[in-house]
């Protein structure tokens, strides 16, 4: 116990010239919470029989500390692992000029709430809808902070004590346990299911519609497919049901569409045009997935419907903010100008070739000098197009312990995703960003190195 008086003070410590340096780059709060920290860590390591150190291994754990606490756990990764809209990884990159809007909307000042015209307050809500209008030929638009949200909003707003008609079929979870019945059951409305798992029939909900109904729900089965002895209604037969009795019909599409999938080799993903002209009176979907923007969730349909929206408080509660809006007008402008496919980065990705794939994954070989070149498949993934996959090319690499492989991987600066297949590392090109090579083959040549 006598050494511990041999201890320097937090006082002393930061009068030293390595305390004021750490002072200069943390600031004297964070500073002094780190020395103090740090011998306290001290003292209770030598209870247990270590030595006393010098100031400069106190000012050592000190810096570990500081490290430790301003380090963030939000960091840019490379995706090769394959998936187009890696949930975990953030979904959809964003374009140069979404980028480009975010940074010349956030360094300063911007008219989100204020019209230029009249010199007063304005709504954030006109800076996409005219763009959602025009694309989809909805009534109106309103966008809020996720597709969750939407739901949530709609439901609140229209359907608040009333019951909703959904089918069994449709009662989906989906990832970080997101229930579709539960989010309705919190906006106060009234679950009315229709139907069987498998099949539900319109006669199904023309039957519930007899009852006092104020909506019919119709929600994509997202990230899973019911096949076999299977039957469901067209979303145009709902339609003609629901407004014949009166009752307007909300359509989740959850990932959302603006391009025909097909195009690309895939399924056909529902487009929010084609829900429209189904007669869908309002269609929610998603910012980030197929759509290639910031999260958001986007509510389309008729104006009537959408003033109600925006009118409800829960409303300012799930808005979406600048960056946000900044982002997604951004991404509406290149499908108004046709040039999706060329700007936005997950149709870049999807419209990649396997020929170009093929070509980029042999240059990885040829500089490693080792990893085979394999056929493989990439996924859309972020719940759309379930069970869907795209011809793709990966380089396969035979190394001793895979997962321990990509655990080192994952601590490459910058990080690494990668993915085991047939007890090997597999990388896939189609979702290593461009630019991204070099980082990512400086990575590979150190796991090969450890490996050896």
């Amino acid at each position: 116990m006598s050494e511990l008086r041999s201890l320097p003070s937090v006082d002393f410590l930061l009068q030293t010239e390595q305390g004021a340096d750490l002072i200069i780059a943390y600031g004297r709060p964070l500073t002094v919470e780190a020395i103090r920290s740090a011998l306290a860590q001290v003292r209770s390591e030598h209870l247990e029989g270590k030595a006393i150190p010098l100031h400069a291994e106190i000012f050592r754990i000190a810096g570990e500390y500081l490290e430790q606490w301003l380090t963030s756990t939000l960091v840019p990764v490379i995706n090769a692992s394959g998936v187009v809209l890696h949930t975990n990884l953030g979904r959809a990159p964003l374009s140069r000029a979404a980028l480009q809007t975010i940074q010349s909307l956030s360094a300063g000042y911007c008219t989100l709430e204020f019209d230029l015209n009249t010199g007063r307050r304005g709504s954030r809500s006109v800076h996409a809808e005219a763009l959602l209008t025009r694309l989809t030929g909805a009534q109106a638009a309103f966008v809020v902070n996720n597709n969750a949200a939407a739901v949530l909003l709609t439901l609140s707003a229209l359907a608040r004590g009333k019951r909703v008609i959904i089918s069994r079929s449709q009662l989906v979870e989906i990832g970080g346990g997101f229930r579709v019945p539960d989010v309705m059951r919190q906006s106060g409305a009234k679950l009315l299911e229709v139907g069987t798992t498998n099949r539900v029939h319109l006669a199904d909900y023309e039957e519930a519609l007899e009852e006092s109904v104020g909506l019919v729900l119709h929600t994509h089965h997202s990230n899973f497919r019911i096949i076999g002895f299977v039957t469901e209604p067209s979303l145009a037969e709902l339609s003609e049901a629901a407004h014949q009795a009166g009752v307007p019909l909300m359509d989740d599409l959850g990932s959302g569409a603006l391009l025909d999938t097909a195009r690309f080799g895939l399924g056909h993903e529902p487009t929010i045009q084609e829900s429209l002209s189904a007669g869908a009176d309002l269609v929610c979907f998603s910012g980030d997935k197929l759509l290639g923007g910031p999260q958001a969730g986007i509510i389309v349909g008729k104006s009537e419907l959408i003033t109600r929206i925006k009118k409800h408080p829960l409303a300012r509660a799930v808005r979406a903010d600048k960056l946000c809006l900044a982002a997604l007008s951004a991404t509406l402008t290149h499908y108004l100008k046709g040039e999706a496919e060329r700007e936005i980065p997950i149709w870049q990705m999807i419209a990649l070739s396997p020929e170009k794939i093929q070509s980029r994954c042999q240059h990885w070989a040829a500089v490693l000098q080792t990893g085979e070149v394999v056929d493989g498949f990439s996924t859309v993934g972020g719940g759309s197009l379930p069970e869907e996959t795209l011809p793709t090319y990966l380089l396969a690499m035979k190394v001793p312990q895979p997962n321990h492989a990509l655990s080192l991987l994952r601590a490459s600066q910058p990080p690494i995703i990668a993915r085991i297949e047939k007890d090997r590392v597999v990388l896939d090109p189609r979702t290593v960003l461009p630019g991204q090579d070099d980082a990512l083959l400086a990575g590979l040549k150190k796991l090969i190195g450890a490996d050896r």
